[in-house]
């Protein structure tokens, strides 16, 4: 009778298949032929178990080709199964499988391609369920560790995909189906998605037969956006894009919110500006909650993705953190001192500015639109400087080396930007104006506000609002039934969001004279900016005005204004706008038409769409929070630092007032997501704002909940080094208030500020480290938990690593002479093990002389040699046998100092407590072995 599996109980699970096979049996089988004979078994579990041991046993039979073979025909055969499970146990060791014959075999791809590809790709159509998906995620797995051949990608799995999503598959294959092609996406070249792959996802997403179809579309749309790139996804998937967002089923609109970052990450800022933000305000004022709850958590997000650091001063790091750049003023900081020159390269549609001094590197599909403030800055009033000057001027400001642009045509978006823009150098001139010679004087003040706009505007205002189009009159008669209209069910949350959007609308009407005003001032400043650096741009088709059109949420009179006009835009130089480019008209005159109320002018500005900003502005509205999501005030703060990021600290003034409502907030969660932000929105708005503005909030956060408090210990020094000397020292005394929690067991609390107070030393002298860090770090000396006090103690060491590294060694000696009282006199014996381990620390950093060491810490550590509690002495044999022993200085011949301590170690050696005697003669005895090792060698 033969033994199987079953007769060894659960306890196979936990062994080696191959050690089974190994055991002598009444059979007398060899290993390979008992495999073969339980691969095939009638017992179901036999073959459950040799499926799932497969890995053991490629790793004991891979070294014979011919056993290699003969298990490899077992695979095979064994994938053909009846039993769905022993076919899933199979599948799920397919990819270890790969992995482990792609690093032991050198033959792996004839392998793996011959046996293993062909059962993956079958078991992608099974008929059994768990099959399919153990399938489906082994082909990814094998996907993501690039171990399938682009052949076979696009000559079997593809081919299997496109056939399971065919209009005419099954449902559940369908379904199936996209989901793999959406996930495995991101895992293939750009080349084989956008040719094989996308053309089904287009037709998938318009899929009316099934929803859910279109739902797994709409989940991973931003996936396959980024996937193709940016040609792609505004040639062939934004109009899928709006289709998704348009549809009937919420589920779907929702899903198209929460990817809209993602989707708007991969298209170009004009279609960033004329097409998704009108779609994203149509989503965020749509009639379902969720809806509306999904765009308003993406809305932050997808405003940050306006963004360019570099306009803010700022670069990106590697690790993703933000990080000053010095300013065009620091670099041109020394007239006389030459700069490298800016040059402006011009490739196809598409400008960059770039300087070698620029940390920061701007993707080339990256506009004008993201050209830096601070050159700007310097462009516009030294750019013009002759280049025959430079010779015999030592003075020569940087960019003379500036190369003329040509994008299509543009002219100036409005009656202020047409003003500052007429002030733009020439940049095709060959000769400068007086006004455009630098002059020191100029260029160190700063600019006067030009205000004859403003007076015009004042001037003409009474005479636009006569021959406003009849289109608003009629515009604001409809706006106001269907608000009458809607008066009777007010109280429905749903009915209030769509009366906001309608009022919005009125107003839009309303001050529509306004946009007609700017418009006209636009096409005069056009006329003076002809012989100036204009960036000619092709307008926007009709056909994509008329998408434009129908997607967005613009009065009737905007509408019909679009066909009478060109879309053009001026290159902006000042440090209140950027380059937009290819914008529209229309999204122009939707930000004009739909302004904040006249007393709230103080929150416009033009880096990003204003009914973006005004939606955003309105989180932290309460009425949000019952008609919305009752969090909305937290995703508000959660993605406010990127909000300011993406308008720079010019237009800090547009998020004042929200911050600090939000900092005030009744809820904890909402200020303790913005105390773990705080530093980086300080790097964004500079010294002089967070003085100002942050510092007070700051304060407030320092004397909150600990739940918010420990968002700001936690990155205390990186706020506390972006502030001025004298406003740094102020907080000196307040970091004592850190040491105190609510309550007493929150010691992650006081760890926290050890890590912290160890970096924030650099920011202080050493009298202000003596007279108010040197007490906290006591007190974390002496803390209840041990965790505390390790990490107090390397703070300790830190503390007199200062001292001796700023030559302050009086307050050096008076720091040693007070850890001697405190910890080596100490009555409990953690006191006088804390002494030694401050020893071995101060001996491993090297933080103070070797001679002070031996003359004011040497006698009092070796006389820790008769305490009578065991784990002084073992912490007393560390320090002396792995460190101080180690250095050079107690190995040279003659030392005085080298006696006394190895007296200590005999002692200790000697020792009745085991543990003290091995670590005194452990090195000794490693030193011993090595002899030895060296003995036998030779």
């Amino acid at each position: 009778m033969a033994v199987g599996f079953e007769d060894y109980g659960p306890d196979c699970d936990s062994m080696r298949i191959t050690a089974f096979l190994d055991i002598p049996g009444q059979d007398n089988l060899t290993p390979l032929a008992r495999l073969e004979k339980y691969a095939f078994s009638d017992n179901v579990f036999n073959r459950q178990i040799i499926a799932r041991g497969l890995l053991d046993v490629f790793r004991d039979f891979s070294n014979s080709e011919e056993d290699f073979l003969t298990v490899m025909e077992i695979v095979v055969r064994l994938s053909e199964d009846a039993e769905p499970t022993v076919r899933t146990e199979l599948m799920e060791q397919i990819p270890p499988i790969a992995i482990f014959l792609q690093e032991s075999r050198p033959k792996f791809p004839t392998a793996f391609f011959e046996y293993l590809m062909p059962i993956v790709v079958r078991y992608l159509t099974d008929v059994n369920n768990q099959v399919r998906k153990a399938g489906q995620e082994a082909l990814l797995i094998l996907l993501e560790q690039d171990l399938v051949a682009q052949s076979d990608i696009e000559n079997k799995v593809c081919p299997i995909l496109l056939d399971l999503s065919a209009p005419d598959s099954d449902d559940e294959y369908k379904v199936e189906a996209v989901n793999i092609i959406c996930k495995m996406a991101s895992m293939l070249s750009r080349t084989t998605v956008e040719h094989m792959l996308l053309p089904r996802f287009c037709e998938l997403c318009s899929d009316g037969k099934l929803f859910q179809v279109r739902k797994i579309c709409a989940a991973n749309f931003g996936d396959i956006c980024n996937a193709v790139g940016q040609e792609a996804t505004e040639r062939l998937l934004i109009p899928k894009f709006f289709e998704l967002c348009s549809d009937s089923v919420w589920g779907m609109r929702k899903a198209c919110a929460e990817c809209f970052m993602a989707v708007s990450y991969t298209t170009s800022p004009e279609v960033r500006r004329s097409k998704l933000s009108p779609l994203f305000i149509s989503l965020i004022s749509d009639t379902c909650r969720w809806v509306r709850q999904a765009a308003f958590q993406s809305l932050g997000p997808f405003i940050s993705t306006f963004a360019n650091p570099s306009s803010a001063g700022l670069y990106i790091r590697e690790d993703g953190t933000l990080s000053i750049r010095p300013s065009a003023q620091d670099m041109n900081s020394n007239p006389c001192q030459p700069s490298n020159n800016i040059t402006v390269m011009a490739s196809g549609a598409n400008a960059v500015l770039s300087s070698p001094e620029q940390p920061m590197e701007i993707k080339p599909e990256s506009s004008t639109e993201e050209i830096s403030v601070d050159l700007h800055t310097n462009l516009s009033e030294d750019i013009n400087k002759n280049p025959q000057e430079e010779s015999s001027d030592c003075c020569a400001s940087p960019g003379e080396d500036v190369s003329r642009l040509c994008q299509g045509d543009k002219t100036a978006a409005g009656g202020t930007e047409a003003t500052k823009e007429s002030s733009f150098p020439r940049l095709g001139s060959g000769l400068p104006s007086a006004e455009d010679v630098f002059n020191t004087f100029l260029y160190w003040r700063p600019p006067l506000p030009d205000i004859s706009q403003d007076l015009e505007l004042l001037q003409f205002k009474a005479e636009k609002h006569s021959s406003v189009p009849c289109n608003n009159c009629v515009a604001s008669s409809e706006i106001k039934k269907v608000l009458e209209s809607l008066q009777e069910h007010i109280d429905d949350p749903d009915v209030q969001a769509q009366v906001q959007v309608l009022s919005a609308a009125l107003r839009a009407a309303q001050f529509d004279s306004v946009g007609d005003c700017e418009t006209k001032k636009m096409e005069e400043s056009s006329d003076n900016l002809q012989n100036k650096m204009i960036l000619d741009e092709t307008a926007v088709s009709d056909a994509t005005c008329n998408q434009v059109q129908g997607d967005s949420l613009s009065s009737p009179a905007s509408q019909d204004d679009i066909s009478d006009q060109s879309s053009t835009s001026v290159l902006k130089s000042t440090d209140l706008e950027e380059q937009h480019r290819g914008t529209s008209v229309f999204l122009r005159k939707e930000q004009e038409n739909n302004p904040p109320f006249e007393d709230d002018k103080s929150k416009l500005q033009d880096i990003i769409p204003q009914p973006l900003l005004d939606q955003y502005l309105s989180m932290t509205d309460p009425a949000r929070a019952q008609t919305v999501d009752t969090e909305i005030a937290k995703h508000c703060a959660y993605s406010l630092p990127g909000v300011a990021l993406t308008l720079g600290r010019q237009n800090w003034h547009c998020l004042k007032d929200t911050y600090e409502t939000l900092a005030s907030d009744v809820q904890w969660k909402v200020r303790r997501t913005l105390a773990f932000s705080i530093h980086e929105l300080a790097v964004i708005l500079g010294d002089q704002l967070t003085a100002a503005d942050l510092v007070p909030i700051f304060n407030g956060f320092l004397k909150d909940l600990d739940e918010v408090r420990i968002g700001v210990l936690k990155h205390l020094y990186d706020f506390l080094k972006l502030l001025h000397a004298d406003k740094r020292r102020e907080y000196l005394y307040q970091l004592q208030e850190f040491v105190v929690t609510d309550n007493s067991r929150n010691w992650r609390f006081r760890y926290e500020l050890a890590e912290q107070l160890i970096l924030i030393l650099e920011l202080y002298n050493p009298n202000d480290v003596y007279d108010y860090l040197r007490h906290i770090a006591l007190t974390l000396c002496s803390d209840k938990v041990s965790e505390v006090r390790w990490i107090s103690f390397k703070l300790v060491v830190a503390i007199l690593q200062k001292f001796y590294a700023n030559s302050a060694s009086a307050l050096g000696l008076n720091f040693i002479n007070e850890l001697v009282v405190r910890f080596r006199h100490c009555s409990k014996w953690v006191g006088r093990q804390a002494f030694a381990f401050i020893c071995q620390a101060v001996v491993e950093e090297e933080c103070m002389p070797v001679d002070q060491f031996v003359e004011h810490l040497l006698p009092s550590l070796l006389s820790l040699a008769s305490d009578p509690v065991p784990n002084v002495r073992v912490l007393l044999a560390k320090a002396l046998r792995q460190t101080l022993l180690e250095k050079a200085y107690f190995k040279s011949v003659g030392n005085p100092h080298l006696e006394a301590a190895e007296e200590t170690i005999l002692a200790l050696q000697s020792d009745r407590d085991q543990d003290v005697s091995f670590f005194a003669t452990i090195k000794l005895k490693q030193d011993n072995m090595d002899n030895i090792t060296i003995a036998k060698q030779n």
